[in-house]
């Protein structure tokens, strides 16, 4: 029978993982620093700890049921009724290891249940005859760690940009662009100001648009700053910049599918405004409406006012109807 499972407070001050967790495997176990005591909503970051103090302020403890590795996972079933199957997992990311605490749920929330489309966006200059075509797409050339858009039919150039991180180009002439960011990222631009000056750039050329690589729900668990105020300000960027949407996706994938469908279709509305596609305005004119035809109850309305012989019901004779349109005629 394992070890009971203990979570203690991180006695460094200064740590961002506020939380030491103790995994009973083999026989010292396994201490982590942690940033929530279990993971609820979102999965957990953790990273590797010097060791257990001997005068850690326990949190909680709790009996252990199961706790075996398997590969680059731990996985720790605890004695309790609920909260009690979680998964510690181990990866690289950046060159570095980085290790998640996830339960279940959590993990089903991280990688959601869909799959992205291949299919090319729909455009106009699709007829007999004619070839596909892949919009290009220009990367900020000070973009780190830029989408590729691997999965997306669409070719990439890489160049500085005067607004947003990805954009396309019609005639010379910036139309659409994009401004990526990542949850923290869109925390701390909004808290100093910096993305109400993006957004004001981006409300400048005709489609422009911030694509968060994350959930709005997340925002209600940011670390050091107050959710509220996160919150209130992405509110308040709406309202001021209405024409420049904040869009949230769940993932990076998700974001990058968002962002190279909206560039796609801001590329299409482009050309049909700038006359590059054909367009419902290149038809003939069909000229005014003809005026109506006067019905058998007004002409022979019209009739008896004049004092002309007409019968009381059934077809007027020709004459009528003659002097009638007679009446008309300038």
């Amino acid at each position: 029978m394992p070890d009971d499972f203990l979570v203690a407070r991180n006695p460094e001050a200064d740590s961002s993982l506020p939380y030491l967790v103790r995994i009973p495997l083999g026989r010292e176990g396994v201490v982590l620093k942690a940033r929530e005591t279990w993971p609820r909503t979102s999965k957990v970051y953790c990273h590797r700890a010097d060791g257990w103090p001997t005068d850690a302020e326990i949190v909680e403890r709790v009996p252990t049921r199961v706790c075996t590795s398997r590969g680059a996972a731990i996985d720790l079933v605890l004695d309790r009724g609920r909260e009690n199957r979680s998964q510690f997992v181990l990866a690289r990311a950046k060159g570095r290891q980085v290790i998640f605490w996830q339960t279940p749920r959590t993990a089903k929330q991280a990688r959601p249940n869909v799959r992205i489309p291949t299919a090319r966006p729909r455009t106009a200059d699709e007829g007999p005859g004619t070839a596909p075509s892949e919009p290009e797409i220009i990367v900020d050339s000070h973009e780190r760690y830029a989408w590729r858009f691997s999965h997306q039919q669409a070719t990439t150039r890489r160049r500085s940009l005067p607004v947003g991180d990805y954009a396309v180009e019609l005639a010379g002439q910036l139309v659409a662009a994009v401004e990526r960011k990542s949850l923290q990222d869109l925390s701390s631009s909004l808290l100093n100001g910096k993305l109400r000056y993006a957004l004001a750039e981006l409300s400048g050329i005709r489609h422009g648009a911030v694509v968060v690589e994350d959930k709005y729900s997340r925002v209600f668990s940011l670390k050091h700053v107050r959710p509220s105020a996160v919150a209130d300000a992405i509110a308040e960027c709406q309202a001021r910049y209405p024409t420049v949407p904040i869009v949230f996706c769940e993932t990076r994938a998700l974001a990058q599918e968002w962002t190279y469908r909206f560039l796609a279709a801001a590329l299409l509305e482009a050309r049909l405004e700038l006359g590059a596609e054909p367009h419902l305005y290149d038809l003939e004119p069909a000229g005014p409406v003809p005026p109506r035809e006067p019905t058998t109850a007004e002409v022979r309305a019209w009739a008896l006012a004049a004092g002309l012989p007409v019968s009381d019901r059934g077809r007027l004779r020709p004459e009528t109807w003659e002097a009638y349109r007679a009446t008309l005629d300038p």
